[in-house]
């Protein structure tokens, strides 16, 4: 590998930062009229060989198909896959994979939790989660708490409820949830999906509840085009006095490692005490290793505090919301934490994903690949990395997002945050006389709430390359 001509790297961890670098890369193959994926082929797997985590339980050269699509040959690589290596990916279009990174997606715009519709377990209702800002279905007056019952008049069942929403434009037949059951209202919406950049701030909120002041965020993705946002929210926090923060990670499947960390450094306690200490450190593979510290010393694997003049600075403790969709960057922020205050979990069982990953493409523009490998993994400051099996994190306070109706993200009388605050109160919240509507707990298909566009239930965490 001493060979290697520069290409450029761009990482992803939610949860990566676009930046290009000069790293040692392989040396160009020539084309091959019988095979006109040997030269594709045997690039990625000399770049894998170089940067993959598991590089030493990688087949050799000989010993693969490299005649194989290069998109299915990726996955011939992996370490396990979809056991060990649940996460490395490959694009054909490096663009699209960018995209993707960067919350830009062609989408309706829903997060749907899956019910059943009775015992039975035959039929399946759609709630919606959440809807994302300005997009088409919010545009066409869709809510979290909204019920599908039908998609292109078909009933949704176990069978095609992943995949129903596929269609560029989509027919929703609407239902209700009333005494206890879903039935139809006879509505339909048809929307038709664009491509939308995500706004992850989904509710922001301060409430005053048993002599504190409770900060609620709910923040479905980690993207450093919001960081700023990140900031402004926590400023008025700052500004509020708030003394007790609820942060809602349950529908935040990751996305850029440098805004994990940067949600820490508003978090944490005694934050000035900390600036220029350890908040995480990478682990990568012997090869890379050997590299990065020859070119960069420590810096190149540990992350240190740094100073946000918003940190709340009056925090304690913090609660944070889980699911299985809690995953990758947003774990990190779990972990980061830990060391230095309590970290209260409420919800379900995180997805369980302690590892990152770094974007790999040609510079010579030969192909298109964008390549999504798992490069490194992450221990927080005492050393702890014991989060990256399929439990993940286990909640102190166990709850499923079952309960309907649904609230609003943000309301007091919403389920997870309703648990936070009878903890932060010592009594529950109740809600005025006017709110008050009997709830009713459904079984739901799945643990895991997904989207109408597959590529943004991804779990992520990446960052730039050193």
């Amino acid at each position: 590998m001493k060979n290697l001509v520069s290409f450029t790297l761009v990482v992803m961890l939610f949860l990566a930062c676009k930046k290009d670098t000069t790293t040692p890369a392989p040396k160009p193959t020539g084309s091959n009229v019988t095979n006109p994926n040997l030269a594709a082929n045997t690039w990625i797997h000399e770049v894998m060989s170089y940067y993959y985590l598991w590089n030493t339980k990688m087949p050799s050269l000989t010993s693969t198909n490299t005649s194989a699509k290069p998109t299915d040959y990726f996955y011939t690589l992996l370490n396990d896959y979809g056991k060990t290596d649940r996460f490395s990916w490959i694009d054909e279009s490096y663009t699209n994979l960018q995209n993707q990174l960067n919350g830009v997606s062609t989408v309706l715009g829903i997060k749907n939790n899956a019910f059943y519709t009775d015992d039975t377990k035959t039929s399946i209702a759609f709630v919606l989660a959440y809807v994302l800002k300005g997009s088409p279905a919010e545009k066409a007056g869709l809510k979290r708490g909204d019920i599908i019952l039908k998609v292109d008049d078909q009933t949704i069942t176990g069978s095609n409820y992943t995949s129903i929403l596929s269609n560029q434009t989509l027919k929703l037949g609407l239902g209700d949830f009333t005494n206890g059951a879903f039935v139809s209202n006879g509505r339909t919406v048809t929307v038709t999906k664009v491509e939308l950049q995500t706004n992850p701030i989904l509710a922001d909120t301060i409430i005053d509840w048993s002599g504190k002041k409770v900060g609620y965020l709910a923040y479905s993705q980690f993207l450093t085009s919001f960081d700023d946002s990140l900031r402004a929210i926590f400023g008025r926090f700052k500004s509020a006095g708030v003394n007790e923060l609820v942060l809602d990670f349950r529908y935040n499947g990751g996305g850029y490692v440098v805004s994990s960390d940067l949600i820490t450094n508003l978090t944490v306690k005694d934050a000035a005490s900390k600036i220029g200490k350890l908040m995480n450190k990478k682990v990568y593979n012997s090869t890379y290793t050997e590299y990065l510290n020859r070119t960069s010393g420590s810096s190149a694997f540990e992350t240190l505090f740094k100073s946000e003049p918003n940190n709340l600075g009056t925090l304690n403790r913090v609660f944070i919301l889980t699911a299985g969709n809690t995953a990758s960057a947003s774990e990190l922020v779990i972990n980061n934490l830990k060391p230095f205050m309590e970290v209260i979990l409420i919800g379900e069982n995180t997805y369980g994903k302690n590892v990152g990953s770094f974007t790999i493409t040609d510079p010579n523009k030969r192909w298109d690949y964008g390549l999504q490998p798992i490069t490194f993994l992450t221990t927080n400051a005492i050393g702890e990395s014991n989060y990256g099996t399929v439990s993940g994190f286990t909640p102190n306070y166990i709850l499923a997002d079952n309960v309907l109706p649904y609230k609003t993200l943000g309301n007091p009388n919403e389920t997870y945050f309703n648990k936070a605050l009878s903890i932060i109160g010592g009594v529950s919240y109740k809600a005025s006389s006017t709110e008050t509507i009997k709830k009713y707990s459904r079984t739901l298909a799945s643990k895991e709430s997904f989207s109408d566009n597959k590529w943004l239930d991804r779990k992520e965490m990446w960052m730039d390359p050193k």
